[in-house]
């Protein structure tokens, strides 16, 4: 494979294949490694170029091209950047980066592990975009995500028309690489709290004899209203638990964002409990599930 590409995504599930689609709708030559084989084909349906591997897809990149990972956590993201120890059957896609391209990192991780990570590419010469994402995989595809940057001034001037491509929301937190994955922690730390308040509050809704769906129209309208809770919410009271944001998403984000706040000093009571909400979910099976089935717990975990 010899084409080279602008943009090649390394993660086509639910975000990355929401951002890829995006790209390709504006235009963008886009290459695409996913080890689900059903990823892949959506994407080079969409027109993207496949890869049989993230350092293929490193080595197809054009001058001043962007990887774009949009993996789970941070050891699939070492993997794909570097190998499993140097033994990972990809071989890594950092070695094949040149100078002057980029790597855009999508997942939520720790902030240690993105400054690692910057500086692990910094010595290639190879910008290292801190870039987490919020917003599901619609608002991924239509470009009303957020993204929260941290990164180089350099970088953002030369890598600013993609990030713009991506989101109408960019946020440039600052130029420290993990201030990105800071400002996400904070943020999925709050959806956390929110949405299993809300799955408590639609849980007593039912058991006061209340209409949930008309109570949950008072509360979108009212004090107690969160975007997740009224997403998530209205999905559950329709019974749809399509896969989008499976709880161990956000089981992980908020151990993260714990192991943060306890560097820092800092102890979230609220926080502490919606991680253990979050873990005893898991613990009881619900990990594959979409979050919004944390009503279906929180019902069972009342009765």
């Amino acid at each position: 494979m010899n084409k080279s590409v602008s943009v090649a995504v390394v993660g086509a599930g639910n975000m990355g294949g929401g951002m890829l689609a995006r790209l390709r709708i504006l235009g963008w030559s886009v290459g695409v490694h996913d080890k689900d084989p059903q990823a892949q084909a959506q994407a080079v349906a969409l027109g993207a170029v496949p890869f049989d591997s993230a350092m293929q897809a490193a080595q197809s990149l054009a001058p001043h091209g962007v990887l774009l990972l949009a993996v789970v956590d941070a050891a699939q993201t070492d993997a794909v950047l570097w190998g499993n120890g140097g033994q990972g059957v990809e071989g890594g896609a950092g070695p094949h980066l040149q100078p002057g391209q980029a790597v855009l990192l999508c997942p939520t991780l720790g902030p240690d592990t993105v400054q690692l990570q910057a500086e692990r590419l910094a010595q290639r010469g190879v910008d290292c975009i801190d870039a987490p994402m919020s917003g599901g995989p619609v608002r991924a595809r239509d470009g009303s995500m957020s993204l929260m940057v941290a990164c180089s001034e350099a970088a953002w001037q030369r890598h600013q028309h993609l990030l713009n491509a991506l989101s109408g929301q960019v946020f440039r937190v600052g130029t420290r690489a993990g201030d990105g994955a800071r400002t996400k922690l904070v943020n999925n730390l709050l959806a956390a709290v929110n949405l299993a308040g809300a799955a408590e509050a639609m849980a007593l809704a039912e058991r006061l004899g209340l209409d949930p769906a008309a109570t949950l129209s008072v509360v979108e309208a009212s004090s107690g209203q969160s975007w997740i809770g009224s997403d998530r919410m209205r999905r559950a009271l329709a019974g749809d638990f399509e896969p989008r944001a499976h709880v161990s998403l956000l089981a992980k984000d908020t151990g993260l964002a714990l192991q943060a706040a306890e560097a820092v000093a800092f102890e979230p009571a609220l926080g502490r409990l919606a991680r253990d909400v979050f873990a005893q979910a898991m613990a009881e099976g619900l990990q594959a599930q979409d979050d919004a089935a944390l009503l279906k717990w929180t019902r069972q975990a009342r009765s």
